[in-house]
């Protein structure tokens, strides 16, 4: 029987509760949270709380009662191959796969050792499970996983090689590794050029290796094979270059003569060779209240939209598990931090609670999915959508693994599936853009679009150094894609992308930018060699990241 099993009556009622309004722990928000009891040999009382069962990744493990309680973050990395629960006498963290059964009992020790070691993940069980410890992304706990890396290997590769041998077999990397110069040709011609006025050649501050040609000598709208990154491609172009066709589709602004001429660097990522994850940073976004919302948007009542003000006990480490380094495709910055993801005017900032951005980390709701809002969300099965939320698609949420909400969509189908601008993309407040007071909405942003191509699904990810949305959503036409989102604007460092390439057979990579003035957002390491953000060390934003399969 499914340790996990739990009536149908008692389902429905969490989830009716999640859509109530009232004061609770992010635990106690969990619409599909279940949770074991049991007793150590020393008689220390246990609750294992599984917060998505259907997901299988994050837990919080209690141990103690009244003031001696003490709690636990665990993460399960390989939810495909590990069931966790509680052994069948309440005495035992017990962590089932195909291969067998291992049990251990970490509150023997394990568990303070892990927390003390200070490690953003700290293996336990036999490197089955891992302690999630609160990122700082100071210089020491920096140095601290820097060790940590450069160590892992005698425990990670075990992980790994379980994963490998049991779930991957030999195609696990080998097969996804390698991509011929035929097949990067065919997948070029595949995604052909954007629909330009015209195609010059551009000197832009993206700087990659590319397959045929060099990043200084792009073509304006054409797409290129990155060097050693099977399944990436990079192009870039300006906003004014865009086809008078496009510009003639209603429902964008004009663009002035500075957006005309602001380069745009694009990432593509061919997702039948990639898991797509997101994580959450150590502080953004937050889940309590943006002070953009009032009256009849904000209930002061509450600690946050959702009843809670901290993520308290889970642990946020602002960068991703060690064990997938060998695998980690590519990075990119998430959206808004809390304070400017809610609406201050227009009917999303009254009803509700602001239609704060929500989103989901690991099957774990840290704030609730808005409907109206650009949505991009991963399912348990790895598939990616992109779409505008809705009441109805809150039936996907049991299995729902990854969700990021940001504003209102740039482009989205019209009734003959063509993507075209979205209803909100010139108005400033009814799409939330932010910029400045006087409504200046052109400033640096960062944006995601899907199309699909030949059966291949495409995702698209665009820093625009100087565009206003209609300028993001006529260039997003242009690339003939489907729907396309807002992500965060106003910096580098918040609109940060890089990609790693690997020589054919090495496990070291190399960090290329999607602007070469993003390594400042790196770190290095003792012996001067670069850090990469997000995988090397915790940082303070929410990020995407891209796995080969």
């Amino acid at each position: 029987m499914d340790p996990w099993y739990m009536p149908a009556a008692t389902r429905a009622a969490q989830f009716a509760d999640f859509r109530e309004d009232h004061r609770r722990s992010v635990v106690e928000f969990q619409p599909f949270r279940a949770e074991l009891l049991g007793t150590a040999t020393d008689g220390t009382a246990l609750r294992l709380t599984s917060l998505n069962p259907y997901v299988n990744a994050w837990f919080v493990l209690e141990t103690g009662e009244g003031r001696s309680a003490r709690s636990w973050h665990l993460e399960n990395a390989a939810p495909e191959l590990f069931t966790v629960s509680l052994g069948a006498d309440g005495r035992t963290l017990t962590i089932d796969s195909e291969a067998g059964t291992t049990t251990c009992t970490p509150w023997d020790g394990e568990l303070e050792a892990a927390r003390a070691s200070n490690l953003p993940y700290a293996p336990i069980c036999d490197q089955r499970l891992f302690v999630r410890n609160h990122g700082s992304g100071s210089r020491t706990t920096r140095e601290a996983v820097t060790d940590f890396l450069r160590s892992y290997v005698p425990f990670g590769e075990s992980l790994i090689n379980v994963i490998k041998d049991t779930l991957y077999e030999d195609a696990y990397l080998t097969s996804a590794q390698t991509m011929d110069e035929a097949e990067a040709g065919s997948v070029v011609a595949a995604l052909g050029q954007a629909d330009l006025r015209s195609h010059p050649v551009m000197r832009s501050n993206l700087r990659v290796d590319l397959v045929g040609a060099e990043a200084t000598q792009m073509e304006a709208g054409s797409w290129y094979a990155v060097q050693n990154a099977p399944g990436i491609y990079a192009s870039v172009v300006q906003p004014g270059m865009v086809s008078q066709a496009v510009l003639n589709v209603p429902g964008a602004n004009g663009l002035d003569g500075v957006e005309n001429r602001s380069d745009v660097h694009m990432f593509a990522f061919d997702l039948s060779r990639f898991d797509l994850r997101y994580e959450v940073g150590t502080d953004h976004p937050q889940v309590d209240w943006s002070p953009r919302p009032s009256g009849q948007g904000r209930d002061y009542s509450l600690p946050g939209p959702d009843g809670f003000g901290t993520v308290d006990p889970l642990q946020m480490t602002g960068m991703l598990n060690p064990i997938f380094i060998d695998r980690v495709a590519g990075i990119f910055a998430g959206g808004f931090k809390r304070d400017h993801g809610a609406w201050r005017l227009t009917d999303f900032a009254y009803t509700n609670h602001g239609h704060h951005y929500g989103f989901v980390v690991n099957g774990v709701v840290l704030s609730r999915l808005q409907p109206g809002l650009a949505t991009i969300y991963v399912l348990q099965d790895g598939s990616v959508h992109m779409e505008t939320w809705s009441e109805d698609l809150n039936s996907l949420l049991p299995h729902i693994r990854f969700a990021r909400q940001n504003g209102t969509p740039l482009v989205e189908p019209d009734a003959e599936g063509v993507g075209v601008p979205g209803a909100q993309v010139r108005s400033w407040m009814g799409g939330n853009w932010s910029g400045s007071a006087e409504a200046q909405l052109r400033t640096l942003r960062s944006g995601l679009c899907e199309r699909a191509v030949d059966g291949r699904q495409i995702l698209i990810y665009a820093v625009f150094m100087s565009a206003t949305p209609s300028g993001m959503a006529r260039t997003f036409q242009a690339y003939h894609c489907d729907y396309a989102m807002l992500l965060d604007m106003n910096s580098l460092d918040l609109t940060y992308s890089a990609v790693y390439a690997r020589e054919p057979g090495s496990q070291t990579f190399t960090i290329e930018h999607l602007d070469r003035r993003m390594a400042e957002s790196d770190s290095r390491h003792r012996d001067g060699t670069p850090m990469g953000r997000f995988i090397e060390f915790s940082d303070n934003r929410d990020f995407f990241y891209l796995l080969r399969r």
